[in-house]
């Protein structure tokens, strides 16, 4: 199947971790050429690899998304090298595992910034080429937490879900202009956040990584935590010309986690 990606400019947040990663092979592989941004400059190496492997182009953006004074620098580089962007995938890394309650106006705030008004700011950037181009799509990836919250990951629960809110208003919005926005839920997939997760929650309950992750994976239908690039192709196709009958929507991608319909 063509998903008519080729030649489509995308701007992957968060490229150097797993999700974000292959979500930028994914694309790549369709053709489009690829903004890889990340805050850690050797893990995007990996990613850029990548994409020339699956014979695509690719740069490297190093950003930290908390600081929105970097976003036009960013884009306008992006926009010189490949031209405007088509593709928007909003992925962004997770806060510390806490409790809702309790924690300091300043973690929320920092976090906000980080995972909220940053993804907001960079679509607004791109958004009005969109529209006037009559073709954009925005994919936001956020958390299983947003349908059924995770204990312990309070802030992420709260914030995350603000995007989803967004999101699904924006889609209103701009749906005569041909622009699609989507949120994308990964349950349990293969990275090393949810490694970092696991290892929090054994320490925490005094037990092995080995047993905190058999009883997580015990409760997914499909008996298994998600591989990156089984995620990264149902962004991919959110992406594509064929998804254009596709927005407002919440996508799961969670190996039946989720009980709730």
């Amino acid at each position: 199947m063509d998903l008519g990606l080729r030649g489509k400019t995308a701007l992957v947040l968060g490229a150097g971790g797993g999700l974000g990663r292959a979500i930028a092979r994914a694309l790549a592989h369709e053709g489009a050429r690829v903004g890889a941004a990340d805050l850690n400059a050797a893990a995007l190496e990996p990613t850029l690899h990548d994409i020339s492997e699956a014979g695509s182009q690719g740069i490297p953006l190093v950003w930290d998304l908390a600081d929105l004074t970097q976003i036009e620098r960013h884009i306008v580089t992006l926009e010189q090298t490949f031209g405007p962007v088509d593709v928007l995938v909003n992925n962004t890394g997770g806060p510390p595992p806490t409790p809702a309650a309790g924690q300091p106006a300043e973690l929320w705030s920092r976090h906000f910034n980080a995972m909220v008004l940053s993804i907001i700011a960079i679509t607004d950037r791109v958004l009005p080429a969109m529209r006037a181009r009559k073709w954009g799509r925005i994919i936001t990836s956020t958390s299983s937490g947003v349908v059924a919250p995770i204990p312990n990951l309070g802030i992420s629960n709260a914030l995350r879900l603000t995007l989803v809110g967004w999101s699904k208003t924006l889609a209103r919005e701009v749906a005569r202009d041909g622009v699609t926005c989507n949120i994308v839920l990964p349950g349990r997939v293969a990275t090393s956040r949810i490694l970092y997760l696991d290892q929090a929650k054994a320490e925490r309950e005094k037990r092995s990584v080995e047993d905190v992750t058999s009883e997580s994976t015990s409760a997914i239908p499909v008996g298994r935590y998600g591989r990156p690039e089984e995620y990264a192709d149902v962004v991919a196709f959110l992406a594509s010309e064929r998804a254009s009958y596709t927005t407002g929507s919440v996508i799961r991608v969670d190996g039946g986690l989720i009980a709730s319909i």
